[in-house]
């Protein structure tokens, strides 16, 4: 795993530039929700398969460069096919500036580069691929994005706000009051720059603060961290992780502690 640090003019939208290159011992995992999204490239098949519903037995498949939208569902992905692939991770609401439709319009599907930036889509696998280095590679990307901008690259003030206010305990009513604006103006605007609604975005961040209080191998004392993360009680809690994950809190596993949403699945779950 290689990881690039954006440069200043692209650290308030990217969280990490990335190669990943390697065989795991699962062949299927589980992706959770982050409330943003994704550009991946997998330079190892010019294919990308997600599988979803209950039993993740319905495949999607696109070709191997997408913007992977700001999904609010758990899928799974395969394993062997991305055995090298490259992306970028923006931060909430951090992929606006580089394309052209409103992050609404991709909701939660895969689209592929071509479809949204033309011949610079269609060749970006290619050009990575040509990359001597995964350090080659990155700087590639990094470049790619910097020429792709659409929009100003100037974070929103009243968007950046409301993001950090609702990654936390703030209720949405209050958030709207703040900024003055009226609840259908702020769902508008906030949907369009970021993919979900205010509500969903932060219940999938309450959520990922549930993953980030859990410890792998330690004791969980699992009705405080449901009250120390924003839920009414435990109850509460599991739903909502039953939901965006598709598994009970006791049976959460990443792959490893610092990849959250990368849960590997047994050979017989799907």
């Amino acid at each position: 795993m290689v990881v690039r640090r954006p440069p200043p003019a692209l650290a308030p939208f990217v969280e990490s530039i990335w190669y990943f290159a390697g065989d795991l011992a699962h062949t299927r995992e589980r992706i959770l929700p982050t409330g943003a999204m994704q550009i991946l490239v997998n330079l190892h098949e010019d294919e990308l398969r997600t599988y979803h519903g209950p039993a993740y037995d319905q495949v999607v498949r696109s070709r191997g460069a997408v913007l992977g939208g700001a999904h609010d569902d758990h899928f799974a992905i395969d394993t062997a096919e991305q055995r090298r692939i490259v992306g970028v991770s923006f931060k909430p609401g951090g992929a606006y500036p580089f394309f052209a439709p409103p992050s609404d319009a991709i909701g939660a599907a895969h689209v592929e580069l071509d479809a949204l930036w033309g011949r610079d889509g269609a060749v970006l696998r290619e050009r990575l691929l040509e990359a001597p280095t995964p350090a080659a590679a990155l700087r590639t990307l990094e470049a790619v994005l910097l020429a792709r901008a659409v929009r100003p690259l100037e974070r929103d003030p009243a968007l950046a706000y409301a993001l950090d206010a609702l990654d936390g305990p703030a209720r949405i009513g209050d958030v709207t009051d703040r900024l003055g604006m009226s609840p259908k103006r702020f769902l508008r605007r906030f949907s369009a720059e970021v993919g979900l609604t205010p509500k969903r975005f932060a219940r999938v961040r309450r959520f990922r603060r549930v993953l980030g209080a859990v410890e792998r191998g330690r004791a969980v004392e699992w009705a405080q961290v449901a009250l120390d993360c924003g839920y009414f009680d435990q109850a509460h809690m599991i739903h909502d992780f039953r939901a965006f994950s598709g598994i009970n809190p006791t049976a959460y596993r990443p792959r490893t502690p610092g990849e959250l949403s990368h849960v590997p699945l047994s050979d017989s779950a799907g």
